[in-house]
């Protein structure tokens, strides 16, 4: 069983369909959407063109690999800014972490229309940019992790506080008003060791077995 739409499938299945790649990056304030060639495409609400007039255009998209043991699927992208200042905009901090979304699809030949509906192959978000500069050229390559990166995001600096609470969803009361809490529990550190409490206590059992004082947790 397919998981590509009827008319998709159908269109693939065709002597000599028209195919098509297309990327999406969601910048903060801006969208790039590309195609792997010279066209205009609409679907899914966005117009894709083969060219961003500040961004530059797509030059190639690694394959796809699975991610091993801790990773996730990991691909590279490779654009060519149109500019300096395009290529140090792409490349900075405040770019890390946007989204990024690949399809695949077909062209009606006797419209030019985009054939129901492209398949989504890939959704992550930009990690790590290499520029690189040369004599007329000018590439920036980044690599994109898959979305599933965020299930190894651990709780390291966690507080089961009311202050951390509100940092992640803020105005939510929840710990604000918590009292007579008898034991603190820790997230994302070691709990320290807890004391003991000589009680004194004496069981002259069979020889003595249980002879001595008794150690017990101090709740």
């Amino acid at each position: 069983m397919t998981s590509l739409t009827v008319q998709l499938d159908a269109a693939l299945s065709s002597p000599a369909p028209t195919i098509f790649g297309a990327i999406s990056i969601d910048l903060p304030g801006r969208q790039i959407n590309l195609l792997d060639g010279a066209a205009s495409l609409t679907f899914n609400g966005r117009n894709y063109t083969g060219r961003d007039p500040v961004y530059g255009t797509l030059s190639a998209i690694s394959n796809l690999t699975d991610g091993m043991g801790n990773e996730a699927p990991r691909l590279s992208i490779t654009l060519l800014p149109a500019s300096d200042a395009a290529a140090a905009d792409l490349a900075g901090p405040d770019m890390q972490g946007s989204v990024v979304t690949i399809y695949f699809g077909a062209v009606e030949r006797t419209t030019g229309q985009v054939v129901p509906n492209p398949h989504l192959l890939f959704v992550g978000e930009l990690d790590v940019p290499f520029l690189t500069a040369g004599e007329n050229m000018r590439e920036l390559e980044y690599e994109v992790a898959s979305i599933f990166e965020r299930f190894f995001a651990d709780d390291e600096g966690a507080r089961l506080s009311d202050g951390f609470h509100q940092s992640i969803w803020p105005g939510e009361k929840g710990f604000a008003f918590q009292t007579g809490v008898p034991q603190g529990v820790y997230w994302g550190v070691e709990a320290p060791p807890r004391p003991v409490t000589n009680t004194g206590l004496g069981f002259g059992g069979i020889g003595g077995v249980f002879g001595g004082d008794m150690w017990l947790l101090n709740q």
